[in-house]
């Protein structure tokens, strides 16, 4: 870890994605596509990045539409094991939060055409006590920054967090009658509570990195196995004299968090399909 000369803090990481197919019988046309590249954004830098796989393929690459990269490939030789090796060092910068604005900059012309899409309830369950009680709850703040926070706080209080609750395409109706889901779940519902004020956002996929600094001090050059995780970004209007920005938050946890893809709601990072046996390993070193 370093300091900027404004005492900002700087992480620099090296993160491996580590992934073993075993196929019961021999494969001939294996075709698939990998998101694994960390974004680079205003607080995360991609120094560099690299992937491999066996059997050695040749990959094609192309950015989504939300500005993730995607790697395609095609094994068409017989094969009864893939192996994807993807690693990168990446440089992640702490930014400051944005001054609290006010809810009359949502309807300025620059944010609507930024935050346009991110605007559309992708899934809704209006009627629900809870949603309206929840609802009702984020427009008593002053801000749209001070109500972005507050999701912080409302969604784990309302939902536990309990794996095996829900399933990838459960409903948000679900999560609100049992209060319960895990990281997808709780993002959901984040999305629903801020489009509906009028606050721009979109769902974010990456790692979640569990370690506490001292942690990583201590591991020096060791690695840590590390998450896949999801979490927010709003946006957040800028004022009268700057562009909005996407402010991240997270109403599953507070740790570091290092980015794969953004969408407007659930998307598998890896968006990969094989048979039989799976080993994943995701691990982050820290650097100097």
């Amino acid at each position: 870890m370093t300091a900027t000369a404004d005492n900002t803090r700087v992480m620099h990481f090296s993160i491996r994605y580590l992934s073993r197919y075993l196929y019961d019988a021999d494969v001939v046309d294996n075709i698939n596509s990998l998101r694994v590249r960390p974004a680079a954004n205003g607080r995360q830098h991609v120094d560099d990045f690299t992937v491999r796989l066996t059997p050695d393929v040749r990959l094609y690459r192309h950015e989504d539409y939300f500005g993730t990269e995607v790697v395609e490939f095609e094994v068409t030789r017989p094969h009864r094991e893939l192996v994807i090796d993807a690693r990168a060092h990446v440089t992640t910068q702490h930014q400051p939060q944005p001054a609290g604005t006010s809810w009359e900059e949502l309807g300025a012309a620059t944010y609507r055409e930024i935050g346009a899409e991110f605007l559309a309830q992708t899934e809704d369950a209006s009627g629900h006590a809870l949603l309206t009680e929840l609802r009702a709850d984020l427009m008593t703040c002053a801000t749209p920054l001070e109500a972005l926070l507050l999701i912080t706080e409302l969604i784990p209080k309302r939902l536990e967090y309990r794996k095996g609750a829900t399933f990838v395409d459960s409903p948000l109706s679900h999560v609100l009658d049992i209060q319960a889901g895990v990281c997808q779940d709780f993002v959901h519902l984040g999305l629903n509570l801020l489009r509906s004020s009028g606050i721009a956002a979109r769902y974010v996929s990456g790692y979640l990195y569990v370690a506490g600094e001292q942690d990583a001090a201590e591991l020096g050059a060791a690695s840590v196995e590390v998450d896949t995780h999801a979490w927010i970004e709003a946006l957040m209007p800028g004022g009268s004299d700057a562009d909005p920005r996407w402010v991240g938050i997270d109403p599953t946890n507070a740790e570091m968090h290092y980015v794969l893809a953004f969408s407007l709601a659930h998307l598998n990072p890896n968006d990969f399909s094989a048979l039989s046996e799976v080993d994943l390993a995701i691990q982050f070193a820290p650097n100097d």
